[in-house]
């Protein structure tokens, strides 16, 4: 069998850019301390860190100087999956560590968070100013009673507020949890009822798309449905008066306090997160501030190669897992951008402006936001300053190989391309940037270290160069302590390991190549299988979303009662355009040539729009449960879906087609 010639990378990092990573560093003092492998740059430190899980992440711990309160008696008590015991014995406190730079009197008066909204004006917070507000913050919440373990709610946008509120919360061992003012009164009640907080901090307002939207009634609504509130704080974004019986913000956080940090176990829950709960509640996911804490500072300090002189940006809502990862690039005393905004006001390139604007190093956005950026022929790299800029990171969605062509044609030729991926369950990447291995198209560099990530076949044999599930066969650190209200830990097990017992099936499709890079190829529970050649639906949609009139698509698979399989492409066209006989063959002929004929759609249906989730995801299920005739209300939670009237179309389509 001749093997296939690797093809050439699209960006290979140069020699000087490796050895000054601080994933080589580590290697080296893992190498002299820890017996890891001297040589063999990442591909051998990955294999030492999954066979040697204990050594390796107390090598991280060592590392990034984590500061135990009382110290470990071992670095993994069980490995079982689910119920892994981490850093067992030992107290810690994630804001501490999040604010250490502030104790540093050469750093303490640089800027921990800049913030800018869509007039483009930007807010410093230094060092000293956020661990004053936390401090502040912290002592008041104490003085209402809230005590380790009491959850603490945020309906906030991504502003200098909640990021204090958060780590407050932190340093006294409550429980963080938040959700974007976008939301729907029904859908924060789906997830802040669950968890039943003492505090809400809730703002009177946000601005989007050069808009105002006034929440204040939603904000009423949450305090009549949470009866277990004992304060709210009121965050005037709009400059609204302190409604009756809240506290105001600024009377929570004056005064320039020196915060004190609760010391809690390492599995104690840092914040809960939820799954997008397009069918039934959203689950409520638990992650711990240990667990979080290693997982974050591996992440940002030796994939991200984040340091005290970067500037992190990512486009995120508070609703997102990656808003509380961005939190965490103080972690490694970096400076984290917030932006408050519409990604694409009030031009297409709006984010690359703020990239510019604040001297971002590494900027994180969707794969949607790239390929929107390249359909509506923007030039960032010719119209915006963007010398500063060392790393491009896509997540939300696979980013087709045409953005890996755009943002280096586009962006920068000496670009590193960080596609990952991983999921708000662990609230970190499996497959991971690497700023030391090249970067082909269409593919991300490598799995993260101490993450056994492998592609699997039904039986459960590891397949290369094959499409199979992703699994991880041993624990991380992140991994969900459990999930809210599940006390037998049922719900939990069966979301990840019913496949596989023992082994965390994800629910992706993926590849991993013979050089170790990964594929992910979409949602394997809402794979295309036609005549047994399984397909994933992100390749559909690259290919179909290349023609310039199609703004955007969505394809399910039905396997019907008879044994017959339709498949149905939804488009949703550009302004303008027209899906006629002409475009319809097009887009024929697009998926006939760049995949396969026999994923060549049943039918092409023009839609008003294609729903997603709050996070931005397609929701792909759902519809295929439509259109297999469930009832609406058993198909999909409404408040869950940025935009439900699109549903409507959805439902009388399947009406019609049953």
């Amino acid at each position: 069998m001749i093997s296939e010639p690797t093809p050439a990378p699209l960006w290979q990092p140069a020699p000087e850019r490796i050895a000054a990573a601080r994933v080589t560093r580590f290697q080296e003092w893992a190498a002299a301390h820890h017996g890891a492998p001297a040589d063999g740059g990442y591909p051998a430190l990955h294999r030492w860190s999954v066979d040697h899980l204990d050594t390796f992440w107390a090598a991280v711990a060592e590392w990034f100087d984590i500061r135990f309160a009382t110290p470990y008696e071992q670095v993994l008590g069980d490995r079982a999956m689910p119920g892994a015991q981490w850093f067992t014995g030992s107290t810690l406190n994630y804001a501490e560590h999040a604010l250490r730079t502030g104790e540093d009197p050469d750093r303490a008066a640089l800027p921990a968070l800049l913030y800018v909204d869509e007039t483009q004006e930007q807010t410093l917070m230094s060092w000293t100013e956020l661990r004053h507000q936390v401090g502040s913050l912290a002592r008041r919440l104490r003085d209402l009673g809230v005590r380790p373990g009491d959850r603490i709610s945020g309906y906030l946008p991504n502003v200098p507020q909640a990021v204090v509120a958060l780590l407050a919360c932190a340093a006294v061992g409550a429980v963080w949890t938040s959700c974007a003012p976008d939301f729907g009164a029904r859908a924060v009640l789906d997830r802040f009822q669950q968890v039943e907080p003492v505090v809400l901090f809730a703002v009177d307002g946000y601005r989007y798309g050069g808009r105002t939207h006034d929440r204040r009634d939603v904000v009423a609504e949450l305090r009549r449905e949470l009866p277990s509130l004992v304060a709210v704080v009121h965050v005037p974004l709009l400059g609204t008066e302190v409604p009756d019986g809240a506290l105001d913000w600024a009377d929570a956080v004056a005064g320039a306090t020196e915060p004190v940090f609760e010391h809690v176990p390492f599995d104690h829950p840092l914040w809960v997160l939820y799954s997008s709960g397009t069918t039934g509640l959203p689950k409520a996911i638990v992650q711990s501030q240990g667990g979080i804490l290693l997982e974050h500072v591996k992440q940002l300090g030796l994939h991200c190669d984040l340091g005290p002189d970067d500037r992190f940006f990512w486009y995120t809502s508070t609703g997102w897992m990656m808003w509380n990862f961005l939190v965490s690039g103080l972690l490694v005393g970096t400076t984290i951008v917030l932006y408050d905004g519409s990604p694409g006001h009030p031009g297409t390139d709006a984010q690359w402006d703020i990239a510019e604007r604040t001297g971002t190093t590494l900027y994180g956005t969707s794969a949607a936001y790239v390929m929107a950026c390249r359909k509506a022929g923007v030039h960032p790299g010719r119209d915006h300053d963007l010398t500063r800029l060392k790393c491009v990171a896509t997540t939300g969605s696979p980013l087709p190989p045409d953005g890996f062509r755009w943002l280096h044609d586009e962006v920068a030729e000496d670009l590193w391309i960080a596609s990952v991926s991983g999921g708000t369950d662990v609230c970190s990447c499996f497959a991971s940037a690497v700023p030391t291995l090249p970067v082909h198209i269409g593919e991300l560099q490598a799995p993260g270290l101490g993450t056994d990530l492998q592609a699997w076949d039904p039986e459960g044999r590891p397949v290369i160069g094959e499409v199979g599930e992703l699994v991880v066969t041993n624990p991380m650190p992140s991994m969900p302590v459990r999930f809210w209200n599940d006390p037998d830990g049922s719900r939990y097990r069966d979301s990840y390991f019913d496949t596989y017992p023992g082994v965390w099936r994800h629910g992706d499709w993926i590849t991993v190549t013979d050089r170790g890079s990964v594929v992910i190829h979409g949602r394997s529970d809402s794979t295309l299988n036609r005549q047994g050649v399984r397909m994933g639906s992100a390749d559909i949609y690259e290919a179909v979303e290349r023609l310039p009139e199609i703004r955007e698509s969505l394809v399910v698979g039905i396997e019907q009662p008879d044994g017959g399989y339709w498949m149905p492409l939804f488009v949703h066209l550009a302004e303008g355009a027209t899906l006629d006989d002409a475009l319809a063959a097009r887009v024929k002929a697009a998926i006939r040539t760049d995949l396969s004929p026999r994923h060549v759609p049943d039918d092409i249906i023009e839609v008003p729009g294609i729903p997603h989730t709050l996070t931005g995801k397609r929701i792909e299920v759902p519809v295929k449960r439509l259109l297999q005739g469930a009832r609406p209300e058993q198909a999909v939670n409404t408040g869950s879906v940025d935009n439900p009237g699109l549903l409507r179309f959805y439902e009388q389509l399947a009406r019609d087609h049953h």
